[in-house]
């Protein structure tokens, strides 16, 4: 098989490559276009994909029988705008375009599970509840690419959603160690909620079972979870997190959702981080789970990684 994995220099998509080649399989990167849009609905997207010149990227997904698109901007505090969108909602309408015309047997787009925001229980449904910028540019990325397998049925679009992905250089993982040792490490009580914590290679591992399957996959593929709690995560991360009542936890983050909402909700992303880590997200078993392609589990392994001092006493990353 030939893979093209877009994006292949950024964090996902250097991990992707590095398991197909672990793999033997044939594969290379290739740049994605930087797209700019003011669309704002998935049938706007897909107008605005077909007007975009693509010509240069189906020449290059040529031959592929699997492109993965690992691009776009990973900035969850990012403010809304048409580089956003472009990035994350036109570039995977664009890329589907160009990989259906070139004649690619399966896309793979790697997403977020940011897009159900604080939905109870993560699932696999077109079910979406975003709650910033980032997460509704995400989610009209999926929906654009829901319109265009409806359009297209030949190509095999698959949106692989991604929980919160660690790696030991990711700056973000950093973020994650300093804050488990320090005093506002905790949760809410008993602490044992899951955690939607995950590791770069599992998510790699995950990305090359569905784009090897040979029968179908379904349309959205959530990437299962590893088996850390709220209180195992900020231990794994060098911590030792205090047990607060979850009555009171519960209040703070409506208090904290309600002063957001006095600012136009530009304090959402950070008020959602601390309920994360309070609360947690409980998710489904899924698709993955049930065909028993779950990758090893990996994200102890970063964390205990991450906590590895480089010269000058910082946390690595």
């Amino acid at each position: 098989m030939s893979w093209v994995v877009l994006g292949g220099s950024g964090f996902v998509g250097a991990s992707v490559l590095r398991a197909l080649h672990a793999a033997g399989i044939d594969a290379r990167a290739v740049p994605a276009p930087r797209l700019t849009t003011t669309a704002r609905t998935p049938d706007a997207l897909l107008e605005a994909a077909a007007v975009t010149d693509a010509a240069a990227l189906r020449a290059a997904l040529e031959g592929a029988d699997v492109v993965v698109n690992a691009a776009g901007l990973a900035t969850p505090s990012a403010p809304d705008g048409e580089e956003l969108r472009g990035a994350n909602a036109l570039l995977p309408a664009v890329v589907a375009r160009a990989a259906a015309d070139a004649g690619v047997g399966r896309f793979v787009h790697l997403g977020s599970a940011a897009v159900q925001g604080r939905t109870p229980v993560l699932d696999e449904t077109d079910t979406v509840r975003p709650f910033s910028a980032y997460s509704r540019s995400k989610a009209l990325g999926e929906q654009a690419l829901a319109l265009a397998a409806h359009r297209d049925p030949a190509l095999s679009v698959v949106i692989v959603r991604a929980t919160s992905v660690q790696g030991p250089d990711r700056p973000t993982t950093a973020a994650l160690v300093r804050l488990a040792r320090s005093p506002l490490a905790s949760v809410a009580s008993p602490g044992t909620a899951p955690s939607p914590i995950t590791s770069v290679d599992a998510l790699a591992g995950l990305v090359l079972a569905v784009g090897l399957h040979a029968g179908p996959v379904p349309r959205i593929v959530l990437q299962p979870w590893e088996g850390l709690t709220v209180r195992t995560v900020l231990e794994a991360a060098g911590g030792r997190p205090r047990i607060l009542p979850a009555v009171i936890c519960r209040a703070a983050v409506a208090g904290g959702y309600a002063v957001s909402s006095l600012v136009r909700g530009r304090l959402d992303g950070h008020v959602r981080r601390v309920e994360l880590m309070w609360f947690g997200q409980d998710q489904a078993r899924g698709w993955a789970v049930e065909q028993g392609l779950v990758p090893p589990a990996g994200v102890r392994a970063v964390l205990a990684r991450a906590q590895d001092p480089e010269p000058g006493g910082a946390p690595s990353g």
